[in-house]
């Protein structure tokens, strides 16, 4: 049997039980879990270079640890020079093990590397639950070597659980070790 991740162990172990006694939940399958984790790059800036496209998908692919699809433009718009079916992003969805490898690293390592970090915002979640977060530059992974980065790029995180509330997803993000800002 495979070794559980400490993050997936820790939620089962201490955030379950200590969300019931916070939000008096009847069963233990109301409590709420995070489902997956999807990161999504934009990449419009090289729709012409399918040079720097496959770069950025390569990084994406090490940050992930898992190979993203391509994103097309639904329809043509013709002040940014895309046509509809063009290649303008790139995102991938994490799910079980990589998704928890996905979130240790990222609270562990990837975000204490970033300059002047107090914390990430409380004010993104969607009112559903979900919460999202915008990282500025890629160069915060340790995958990636900063000889090799062509340009620096930021990508979206989102976190997508099963709450039904914002305050019960902020409850859940931050005992599974998500750093508010205070």
């Amino acid at each position: 049997m495979k070794e559980q991740n400490q993050t997936a162990k820790r939620y089962k172990e201490e955030v379950v039980p200590a969300l019931v006694k916070e939000f008096g939940y009847k069963n233990v399958n109301e409590v709420p879990k995070l489902v997956k984790i999807v990161l999504n790059m934009g990449l419009g800036d090289v729709k012409d270079n399918s040079k720097s496209f496959n770069t950025a998908v390569d990084e994406l692919t090490l940050i992930a640890g898992q190979k993203p699809v391509a994103t097309k433009a639904k329809k043509a718009i013709s002040n940014f020079k895309v046509r509809a079916g063009m290649k303008i992003g790139a995102k991938v969805t994490l799910r079980g093990t990589r998704m928890y490898e996905f979130f240790d690293r990222l609270v562990g390592i990837a975000l204490p590397r970033v300059r002047d970090f107090r914390g990430i915002s409380d004010k993104s979640f969607d009112g559903r639950g979900n919460y999202s977060m915008g990282i500025k530059e890629q160069l915060i992974f340790p995958e990636i070597s900063y000889d090799k980065v062509e340009k620096i790029r930021g990508l979206d995180v989102s976190f997508i659980t099963t709450a039904q509330t914002d305050a019960e997803a902020k409850a859940l993000l931050k005992a599974l070790g998500l750093p508010f800002a205070k």
